[in-house]
């Protein structure tokens, strides 16, 4: 066969259309019938043909198809592969932007406690916002709160207010910022005196030996060690006073209060020194109380109470708990004011619309005493008005 001679491959179990045709052309002996197989064979192999160019197609297109699907999984699969990739990008730069965060603000929180200066005494706010925000609600105490408030206001031209540390020691702490702050200078008595060699004086001139029991705030018996700590206090407190006297610029002033009062332990020093002189001064009046000399009432009145007849008492039962469970007194804030020659205004704002809203430690101080205002809400937390 020409085709096999063509070395065409048949398809295994099928005999082409060409050679069957082929085969009865040349099994017909009739010319008429040769001519039809001839014709019939040549129009064989064009279908042959055909079938073998469709055949071809085919396979191309099966060929291409198959590689277009094989290019198009593995870029799917590569496609898919990259975003599952950048999922977990995401995810994972997202959780270390949250770490990142948390440790970052950790960070600040301790550094800023760290190096930020912890003031005792804030800086001024306006008086009548402060008051809408601590005083809400319409019970009683809130309504007779926002009137006291609003009479500083108006009445009494109080603006601004600085809040104070809420402690044992919030009293002592704002009238010594407010002596400091003003530059006030020493009372009279301490110009005289070397307030420095008092510890010693009540030891070995009045013989006070009970001294020794003093208590620093929540620090218990200190024993003989006592003398060297009240003097420590007491010469700091010289030294910052002068300083602070002398310093004639109120802003320079001021500056210096937001350092020493930002001071923890040389804060506690000079109200120890402050709780002192307080008990000095009742000692030197009750050494005059005996020798039948007259003393100011409200040394009477101190020394009428059976829990401070005398300077021990008043150490033990009252002094002694300052700076440790509790606050100074209403009698204490009269013999603090005579003490250090101030007179101290105080509005006590839950007495409003009382005689008693507006009180002086002492009640009749001379004139020459310098001024400074205070305002509590309780008798037990004090805070600096600013006028």
């Amino acid at each position: 066969m020409k085709q096999q001679e063509a070395g065409e491959p048949l398809k295994k179990g099928r005999i082409p259309i060409c050679c069957i045709l082929q085969a009865l052309i040349q099994c017909s002996p009739d010319t008429e019938q040769k001519t039809q197989r001839t014709r019939i064979y040549i129009l064989a192999r064009s279908q042959s043909s055909v079938e073998r160019g469709s055949d071809q197609v085919h396979s191309w297109m099966l060929v291409t198809s198959q590689t277009l699907g094989t290019v198009w999984r593995i870029a799917k699969g590569s496609v898919m592969l990259a975003a599952s990739c950048l999922v977990a990008a995401l995810c994972y730069f997202r959780r270390m932007h949250c770490d990142f965060g948390h440790w970052l603000k950790w960070w600040i929180g301790y550094l800023q406690r760290k190096f930020k200066r912890n003031l005792s005494v804030e800086a001024e706010v306006d008086l009548l916002s402060y008051c809408a925000r601590e005083w809400k609600g319409e019970t009683p105490r809130a309504k007779l709160m926002r009137k006291a408030y609003e009479e500083l206001f108006w009445r009494h031209h109080i603006k601004c207010v600085r809040l104070v540390k809420r402690d044992n020691y919030d009293a002592l702490r704002s009238v010594l910022f407010q002596i400091f702050s003003q530059g006030l200078s020493f009372p009279s008595w301490m110009k005289e005196k070397d307030i420095v060699k008092l510890p010693e004086k009540l030891l070995f001139s009045q013989g006070c030996n009970w001294i020794q029991q003093y208590s620093f705030g929540p620090e218990k018996y200190t024993g003989s060690n006592v003398f060297g700590k009240l003097r420590k206090c007491v010469e700091l407190l010289k030294t910052q006073w002068t300083e602070f006297s002398g310093i004639k610029d109120y802003y320079k002033r001021g500056s210096m209060c937001n350092i020493l009062f930002s001071d923890v332990l040389l804060e506690y020093k000079l109200y120890e020194a402050l709780k002192f002189i307080m008990l000095y001064q009742v000692t030197e009046v009750y050494e005059q109380m005996k020798t039948n000399k007259v003393i100011p009432s409200l040394f009477q009145l101190l020394f009428s109470r059976e829990t401070s007849s005398d300077p021990l008492s008043f150490m033990m039962n009252h002094l002694n708990s300052v700076g440790d469970t509790c606050g100074l007194e209403q009698i204490d804030m009269f013999i603090l004011g005579y003490s250090l020659e101030i007179k101290m205004k105080v509005f006590r704002l839950f007495k409003f619309n009382s005689r008693d809203f507006e009180v002086c430690y002492p009640d009749l101080p001379p004139r020459e005493w310098p001024e400074i205002s205070l305002l509590t809400e309780n008798d037990r937390h004090y805070h600096v008005p600013i006028f």
